[in-house]
């Protein structure tokens, strides 16, 4: 009953007026506020300070700042190898697998649609019928900030409005859909395999999404999906990111679901529903 009156408030709450209330507060340079609640949230969530490259709350201009940190250098090395895609982010494995036509495994009793998480886009979301997909949950005390699986060359971005529910495992439980109805911003990259889609997927209270060669995507929310096309780039103004490079970074977290074409990567062992990831480590191996 305690659960299904949690989701049941989710449907109930202001979702977008809540996130930007938060937001600002998270954007607070006050030094009372923005210290008080990044110490209470390091004890809170057991946040491994010694390993962010400034480990004192009082270091950091806002909330946002503390919550985006930035690591050491080599704490999170990046797996040798060429055949070796990498983990995106910190966190843990919410559904990995096979994309069952266009159908991607959100939880037992729940699938959703690829093309519909594509922003309705059946042309990109051809390539990855009958692909693989992961699915990948930052918690609250994990690091932030995205990486490249491998490198590729950025062809178009989407910003999708929807939704602001919880992505929790408990949310991905009880909602339908939950991926595909969520706000969120696609990138897709063409690498040696093919096309890679990665989806940042908003959730409640999630301040903002970032990308590195846009900035801000969200706030601003809008009622219509915006398309960025890079394909028709100038040589020397394409964007391509290495293998292990930042490409973007929430504000008060959420997930990254990667789609890979069929019959080009194997995963990882170690690689299941609810294994733990860590940055750079591996995830896949090209086939």
């Amino acid at each position: 009953m305690a659960d299904k009156l949690k989701v049941l408030l989710q449907y109930l709450i202001p979702q977008h007026g809540l996130s930007i209330l938060m937001g600002k507060v998270a954007e607070s340079k006050n030094p009372t506020i923005k210290n008080t609640f990044a110490k209470w949230f390091i004890k809170k969530y057991g946040i491994d300070m010694s390993i962010a490259e400034r480990e004192k709350p009082e270091d950091y201009e806002t909330f946002n700042d503390f919550f985006t940190r930035s690591l050491k250098p080599d704490v999170r090395p990046i797996a040798d190898g060429d055949d070796v895609i990498v983990n995106p982010a910190d966190g843990k494995v919410s559904q990995l697998g096979p994309i069952d036509n266009d159908f991607i495994f959100q939880a037992k009793g729940h699938r959703y649609s690829a093309k519909t998480l594509l922003g309705g886009d059946a042309e990109l979301a051809k390539p990855f019928e009958n692909g693989e997909f992961a699915t990948i949950y930052l918690s609250p005390k994990d690091y932030h900030r995205v990486h490249m699986p491998m490198t590729g060359k950025l062809t178009k971005m989407l910003h999708v409005p929807g939704k602001l529910f919880s992505v929790n495992p408990l949310t991905a439980r009880n909602v339908p859909n939950l991926f595909a109805r969520n706000e969120r911003v696609v990138a897709m990259f063409d690498t040696e395999i093919g096309p890679m889609a990665m989806v940042l997927v908003g959730a409640t209270i999630v301040g903002s999404i970032e990308t590195v060669w846009e900035g801000t995507i969200t706030p601003p929310t809008r009622d219509d999906i915006k398309v960025w096309d890079y394909s028709n780039n100038s040589k020397d103004k394409t964007i391509t990111l290495e293998k292990g490079e930042e490409m973007g970074r929430f504000k008060l977290g959420s997930t990254v679901i990667l789609l890979f074409p069929k019959d080009t990567i194997e995963w990882e062992d170690s690689m299941k529903a609810y294994a733990p990831t860590v940055m750079g480590t591996a995830l896949a191996h090209k086939k």
